[in-house]
C-alpha cells in the first residue's frame, strides 16, 4: 500500500509559492513520484475542461512507469486532489475519467477551523476531557 505521509510543516506550507514546493510536501523524498504529480496536475489543469479520460498515455508521454503511475493516482486520490468520474455521471457528459477534487481544499479548511474552535473553547467543562485526552496519547 502507498503511503499518504505528507510534510505539513507549518513554516514548509508558508512558503509554498509554486507546483514543485507543493509536490514535494505531498510527496516527500521521492523525485519520481513529485514529477508524475506535476506531470497529472499540469495536464488536468491544461486540458479542455480540466477533464482527462485516461492517465496511462501521459505517463508514456513523459516516460514514466506504469506502476509509478498507479501509485500516485492512488495517493492523489486518496488525498482528495483528483477524483475518478463514472460514465454514469451526467455533469461531465457520461465520460468516464478523471477531474480535479475539492475534498482535498475542503479538508484543509475545515481542519484549520477545528483547530482554531478547539483553541478557542475555554467552557469550564471542557478543561476535564481535554486533560483526559492527554492520557490515551
Amino acid at each position: 500500500m502507498v503511503s499518504t505521509k505528507v510534510d505539513l510543516n507549518a513554516s514548509r506550507v508558508a512558503r509554498v509559492r509554486d507546483l514543485d514546493e507543493l509536490a514535494a510536501i505531498l510527496f516527500p523524498g521521492n523525485r519520481a513520484h513529485q514529477k508524475l504529480f506535476l506531470i497529472v496536475f499540469v495536464e488536468l489543469k491544461w486540458a479542455d475542461n480540466q477533464f482527462l479520460t485516461v492517465l496511462e498515455p501521459i505517463a508514456d508521454k513523459y516516460g514514466v512507469s506504469r506502476r509509478v503511475l498507479e501509485n500516485v493516482r492512488a495517493k492523489m486520490r486518496r488525498l482528495g486532489i483528483i477524483d475518478h468520474v463514472s460514465r454514469f455521471n451526467k455533469r461531465y457528459g457520461y465520460r468516464e475519467g478523471w477531474v480535479f477534487s475539492k475534498r482535498f481544499e475542503r479538508s484543509l479548511e475545515r481542519l484549520a477551523q477545528r483547530v482554531a474552535s478547539l483553541r478557542a473553547d475555554r467552557n469550564p467543562g471542557r478543561e476535564h476531557k481535554d486533560r483526559d485526552s492527554i492520557q490515551y496519547v
